[in-house]
């Protein structure tokens, strides 16, 4: 076994992810050593030797735990359901970075008469999954648009009847004169761990895990 072999690999995505995570972190006795948005590394070293944080995008994460790029991640439930979630064991809903995925339209859109049953609708989203089940179940037809970012203009420049999209706070709609007209789910974020490094790596994961855990119980 190679020292690369005893290393315990972290998957994080920037921003609110990542900080809501370190609470969890700390309550398994590890510490990231360096703040990632003022350090330009992708891989954060820890206070434990054996323990390192890799830097990808939030999408990525789920890929990364497959294939073994790294040993265990934390991503949004949105994100495990585009991917499919394949090869991944699923222990704990961690109740952190809450939001929901929506439906928003123009202020001016006639939302209830496009979604009457038969109907045709355009939807801009990256949450094509769950978009197509969502209008599925409504007997709505939808011609899906993939967009990555900005997808507030969708409908804005006509690209879209509507958007599907994360809202949390729901500022940057009422900012961009769209309004929220249907919840599809509420999202938290879930750890995630490789199958295969669970059965090598089996008593350090599962101190994480189980450091994880605890700590998500106290605060529910």
């Amino acid at each position: 076994m190679t020292a690369q072999d005893d290393v315990i690999t972290l998957a994080l995505s920037k921003g609110r992810i990542f900080e809501e995570t370190l609470p969890l972190l700390a309550a398994a006795g590890i510490e990231v050593l360096e703040d990632p948005e003022k350090s330009r590394k992708l891989i954060l070293p820890t206070n434990r030797p054996e323990v390192r944080v890799v830097l990808v995008r939030a999408t990525d994460v789920p890929t990364y735990v497959q294939y073994g790029g790294a040993d265990l991640g934390v991503t949004g439930k949105d994100t495990l359901i585009e991917h499919g979630g394949q090869g991944l064991y699923q222990p704990l809903d961690l109740q952190i970075a809450k939001c929901r995925v929506s439906v928003a339209v123009r202020q001016d859109f006639d939302y209830a008469s496009a979604v009457r049953q038969g109907a045709r609708l355009n939807v801009a989203t990256k949450y094509t999954t769950i978009a197509r089940d969502f209008f599925a179940a409504k007997g709505v037809h939808v011609d899906m648009i993939k967009l990555y970012g900005s997808m507030e203009l969708a409908p804005l420049t006509g690209l879209a009847d509507a958007i599907v999209d994360l809202v949390s706070t729901g500022s940057t709609l009422r900012a961009n004169h769209l309004v929220e007209v249907e919840r599809i789910m509420d999202i938290s974020s879930h750890l995630v761990v490789n199958q295969a490094a669970l059965k090598l790596k089996r008593e350090p994961l599962r101190r994480i895990i189980d450091a994880f855990a605890a700590a998500t119980e106290r605060k529910s």
